[in-house]
């Protein structure tokens, strides 16, 4: 484990500032950006002042764990935690250079907006074997299977389906349709480079195919948020396209209720303002920050990779379900119509039967 004598000294080899964003540009509105901002952030960031916050790659829930922690949900419910050293405040979140800038832009935007000095925010990019080595305690025994990873798993799985635990993690094996297929889910975020990793890491255990099934935002005005599915095989990664194995080909994409276009990986939500928004589209439909990295992954590993996705937010519209009123009971209730379709469509990929438009 990183000392914290070290994680304290400055200047650190890598260490940079978290400028907050221009509120007024960003695609949420400063009303909604606001309450995703403290739902995210630590309370002892909310609650006091500190002479400086600095950002780690470090998985470490010994540490203070914030109280707004999710609830009600089996999986990706841990946020950063935190360690007080006198006036000093070390973030730890999971290891991942997308995921810690990520949370320090969220500290930095959250204190500029509640008027607080944001000079005190820095970050540390994890390097890249700190990464690697973050997911070496995720260890399945898989021989070709099918691991269906991400969210919404608990409406994914059979009724009497029972959850391993693991470090992090937590899986359950079943039999869709003659195919071994194994669910897993995460406590922590897997957020951009981190979920390429864990793509990485299952193909390495023995995967054959990878689907990830989570939540996309919508670069199309008339696209209504938890009322569609995305799909695809293509993502602007870093400036370049990468296209993969579609393990669904074109069989998702062809049922009711399901879009289909080019994906952009973005590493951070913060980064979306009205010039980014305007860079991408119309060429792009799609945003999120997992899918290119997973399906670069799974094409450097040679294995399948799919996404399944219900489109939660829109970038180029106001509705009004966006990023921070996400358990609201209505957008519960529709989001579980869609997790419904989404399983209904894997297993009619793996039967090979065709599904009516049940939109």
């Amino acid at each position: 484990m990183t000392s914290m004598a070290s994680l304290l000294a400055d200047p650190t080899p890598g260490l940079l500032r978290a400028a907050p964003i221009e509120v007024h540009r960003h695609t949420m509105g400063r009303d909604s950006l606001l309450r995703y901002l403290q739902i995210k952030v630590h309370h002892l960031i909310q609650d006091q002042e500190w002479d400086s916050i600095r950002v780690v790659g470090c998985y470490e829930r010994a540490a203070v764990v914030s109280r707004y922690e999710k609830t009600g949900k089996l999986f990706n419910i841990e946020r950063p935690t935190a360690t007080v050293h006198g006036r000093d405040l070390i973030v730890q979140a999971f290891p991942g250079a997308d995921y810690v800038r990520h949370y320090a832009l969220i500290i930095a935007t959250y204190l500029a907006m509640t008027g607080r000095p944001a000079d005190t925010v820095t970050y540390e990019p994890p390097g890249q074997e700190k990464c690697r080595t973050a997911l070496d305690s995720l260890d399945l025994d898989l021989d070709g299977d099918l691991v269906i990873v991400g969210w919404g798993l608990q409406h994914l799985v059979p009724e009497d389906g029972v959850w391993t635990q693991g470090p992090g993690y937590a899986w359950q094996r079943a039999d869709v349709a003659g195919r071994r297929v194994v669910y897993l889910g995460f406590l922590h975020s897997i957020w951009g480079d981190v979920a390429g990793r864990v793509v990485a890491r299952l193909a390495d255990l023995g995967a054959r195919d990878v689907v990830y099934v989570g939540k996309v935002g919508s670069l199309t005005p008339d696209v209504e948020p938890n009322a569609w599915l995305a799909t695809g095989n293509v993502s602007l990664l870093r400036g370049a396209l990468v296209s993969w194995d579609d393990f669904f080909g074109d069989f998702a994409a062809a049922q009711g209720g399901v879009r289909t276009g080019l994906h952009v990986s973005s590493p951070s939500i913060l980064l979306e303002d009205r010039d980014w928004l305007a860079q991408h589209s119309p060429s792009y439909t799609f945003v999120d920050p997992e899918i290119g990295p997973m399906g670069a992954a799974a094409r450097n590993a040679g294995i399948g990779f799919g996404y399944l996705h219900v489109i939660s937010n829109n970038l180029a519209a106001r509705y009004p379900a966006d990023l921070s009123n996400e358990r609201h009971n209505d957008v519960l209730r529709r989001r579980a119509d869609l997790i419904h379709r989404i399983r209904t469509i894997i297993t009619g990929r793996l039967t090979g039967s065709p599904l009516g438009d049940n939109r």
